[in-house]
């Protein structure tokens, strides 16, 4: 653990984490697949002074005034930042970790609903401070699979592993390249020629909402349909492998595309990014944007139209939306030294063009 990730002092523990954008690979994580990821600057903070009692305090810097408090041993989903809290001391018990009480007050920059995991953010921060404050015997790679478990068991999101992952395994200036069925990972280094946008549409999502759920399910009846145990099993490298997909309904032909494809999409990318091959990358961020848009039907109008517009930026290789959908953020691959200028182009024809806002969150100000 870093110091800039970790630090106790005066019996306070400090942790962060960072949320993280999607350079490519949606969808992909939860049918065993591969994903691209980034940490972003944006961190989640916790601060926590371990307690004699039974019983968790915590607040949040960002919702002043609520406090919240519950047992240890109690937890009960109540709708809110809390569970996140509540569902790590869950999952901890229910794996047989002691963990005593303690109090907690949390800060973040990283936006809620954006699609750059501002809950595995907080997830992993706090992990890493009761990994600390507990000696928990725990590796940055049981932290992740711990918070995926804490959305998926306590929150009641259906998502995958990949956000947590990144938040806990992630460096800045690097990719994560994450098999999610195997749980092998690589860091492999961005071009120092280009660098990454990120602007929010301020469309906000929620990922233990239906849509999500909806497509999760879909994935799941065309794998019965083919006979396969996960999309994964379906050979993503080979050209013919979409042949095997012809005789599902269309709408699971086109769901179950989007995921073979994008698993493609990724390994693609990786080569373009080790070859520095940035019109490829930029190429495969706008044909994995017309994917997620047709064949997996989760952007929507006002994310498109970011998209659109960056894609015309003579600085720009290529943009897409990112994280899981139904509003949230895009990506934009732009020469290096150029983000800052192309970012603020975009947002302002966006504005001038639907009277709508945007926010640039990467690079910061």
């Amino acid at each position: 653990m870093t110091a800039e990730n970790l630090e106790s002092r005066s019996g306070i523990i400090t942790a962060r984490a960072p949320g993280r954008v999607n350079l490519i690979g949606e969808h992909t994580d939860y049918n065993a697949g591969f994903v691209l990821p980034t940490p972003i600057p944006q961190h989640t903070t916790v601060q926590l002074i371990p307690t004699v009692a039974r019983t968790v305090h915590a607040r949040s810097a960002d919702m002043p005034g609520e406090e919240r408090s519950y047992t240890l041993g109690e937890e009960q989903p109540q709708r809110g930042w809390i569970d996140y809290v509540q569902g790590v001391t869950f999952i901890l018990a229910r794996d047989g970790h002691k963990v005593g009480g303690f109090d907690l007050s949390l800060q973040s920059d990283v936006p809620m609903g954006s699609g750059l995991s501002s809950s595995a953010a907080l997830e992993i921060a706090l992990l890493r401070a009761l990994r600390e404050a507990f000696a928990l015997p725990l590796t940055d790679v049981q932290l992740a699979q711990i918070g995926q478990r804490v959305e998926n068991d306590f929150v009641g999101a259906p998502v995958g592993i990949m956000d947590q992952m990144a938040s806990s395994l992630g460096r800045p200036g690097e990719a994560l390249f994450l098999d999610t069925d195997t749980l092998t990972w690589e860091l492999v280094p961005l071009p120092a020629s280009a660098e990454l946008v990120v602007i929010d549409s301020l469309i906000r999502h929620n990922h233990a909402s239906g849509d999500y759920r909806t497509r999760r399910e879909e994935c799941e009846r065309a794998c019965v349909a083919l006979g396969v145990k996960r999309l994964r099993d379906i050979d993503s490298v080979a050209l013919g492998a979409l042949e095997d997909l012809e005789t599902l309904p269309d709408l699971l032909f086109r769901r179950a595309r989007h995921v073979v494809s994008e698993n493609r999409r990724v390994l693609e990318m990786v080569d373009a990014l080790r070859q520095g091959n940035l019109d490829e990358c930029g190429r495969l961020l706008e044909a994995g944007h017309i994917s997620l848009r047709d064949d997996f039907e989760i952007s929507v109008p006002e994310v498109d139209r970011l998209v659109e517009i960056a894609s015309t930026q003579a600085d720009v290789y290529g943009a897409r939306m990112t994280g899981g959908g139904f509003g949230g953020a895009i990506i934009v691959l732009a020469q290096a030294g150029t983000g800052r200028r192309a970012a603020e182009q975009i947002v302002e024809r966006y504005r001038s063009e639907t009277g709508k806002p945007a926010a640039v969150l990467v690079p910061g100000h």
